[in-house]
């Protein structure tokens, strides 16, 4: 018997097919990183919900997932997926794979990258990147810098090998994002402060209606999907999804965490900051029920979690390379520290910025931040 056949027979990669096969995929992350204290567990129901039909990304896409097991222990994930908005914007011939999880074992690793890209080919797919899981507007990346801190509420964390294993599987780097950490009660620069009160006559910052939710959601989708859509792998948020998202965070996010500024009275700029739940996820490994979302709750409204993360913000592109728009987001960034110094908020994740997105990391550094961490984006020709 030769050392391929050897290898196939204590691998095994198993397609997700079941609740059952769920599970397993779902929970196999807290075997990577049983040693890792950085990590933290995500909720199981959560996780559930986001690979289940109910996750309006499905509504445009289709996936296989798939389990390894070595000597009938399951070691590995990964999934794939075809995304026809993506193709709709970059080619018919694009394919991801993602929700990347691996012992440090370089053979099983390869077999599910394997698995994966001869899946996607049946697809069509001759151009693959990742990991994405499942779009790029949701968790996506491999951690490359930035090991000794844990990761922050909807960011992923990865062991250190996954970036040699995925370039020894003929993967290149595609794109950096970048996350940057800031202490909340910095003082403005000069030129923020110069900025924003040459220019704050023409600006009016107000928080989010809750009364009129759907509405202020699809504003934000709106200004969100249009000062993004020059960027790198850029798709656009569907309305389902901009929903999904909005409702979920809905009630963990106070009012004056979302600031929208208008210009002559229309929207066209926002920044949405939530606190980082991970600090309570730390302590409820996965569990939500019977009494995790009682602890939630508590920890929310005692106002005792201390650092948070802005997760999204856009500025129209009409005002993109602009004094205006300039001042445009230093207010919007400015608006939400201030709601975060009132309720203990000490330090802030702006995340994620696009390594070449210079614009953005002079304002970022402006203000005193520090990139802390980076992920990477791979690609890869079939």
């Amino acid at each position: 018997m030769n050392n391929s056949s050897q290898i196939r027979k204590v691998i095994h990669i198993h397609p997700v097919t079941s609740y059952r096969d769920m599970s397993t995929f779902i929970d196999l992350p807290w075997q990577i990183y049983a040693d890792d204290p950085m990590w933290i567990p995500p909720l199981r129901l959560e996780r559930r919900l986001h690979y289940s039909k109910f996750n309006p990304f499905f509504a445009h896409a289709k996936w296989q997932a798939w389990i390894a097991y070595k000597n009938g222990r399951a070691v590995g994930r990964i999934s794939a997926q075809i995304d026809a908005l993506h193709r709709q914007r970059y080619g018919a011939d694009t394919g991801h794979f993602g929700s990347l999880e691996c012992i440090q074992d370089v053979t099983v690793f390869a077999e599910l990258i394997q698995t994966a890209e001869q899946w996607l080919a049946t697809q069509g797919t001759h151009r693959v990147s990742g990991p994405f899981n499942l779009s790029i507007n949701q968790e996506c990346g491999v951690l490359v810098e930035g090991f000794d801190t844990p990761p922050v509420v909807m960011m992923p964390h990865s062991p250190r090998w996954y970036d040699t294993f995925l370039q020894q599987c003929g993967y290149r780097p595609a794109k950096d994002l970048l996350a940057y950490w800031v202490e909340v009660d910095f003082t403005p620069p000069r030129v923020m402060r110069t900025i924003t009160q040459k220019h704050a006559n023409q600006i009016k910052l107000r928080t989010l209606r809750h009364d009129r939710f759907d509405e202020e959601m699809e504003i934000l989708r709106d200004i969100f999907n249009d000062a993004w859509s020059d960027n790198w792998g850029f798709v656009p948020f569907t309305q389902a999804e901009f929903a999904e998202l909005g409702n979920s965070l809905r009630w963990l996010v106070p009012i004056e965490f979302i600031q929208i500024a208008e210009v002559g009275g229309k929207p066209v700029a926002f920044m949405a900051a939530l606190p980082n739940l991970n600090e309570v996820f730390a302590e409820l490994n996965g569990r939500l029920l019977p009494f995790g979302w009682f602890h939630l709750i508590k920890r929310l409204k005692s106002k005792s979690i201390r650092t948070a993360r802005i997760p999204l913000m856009g500025v129209r592109k009409q005002f993109h390379h602009t004094s205006l728009g300039m001042a445009l987001a230093f207010m919007v960034i400015d608006a939400p520290r201030q709601a975060g110094l009132a309720r203990g908020i000490k330090e802030v994740e702006m995340s994620w910025i696009l390594e070449d997105n210079q614009a953005m990391r002079s304002i970022l550094k402006s203000i005193g931040s520090r990139e802390y961490k980076r992920y990477r984006l791979y690609e890869k020709t079939l």
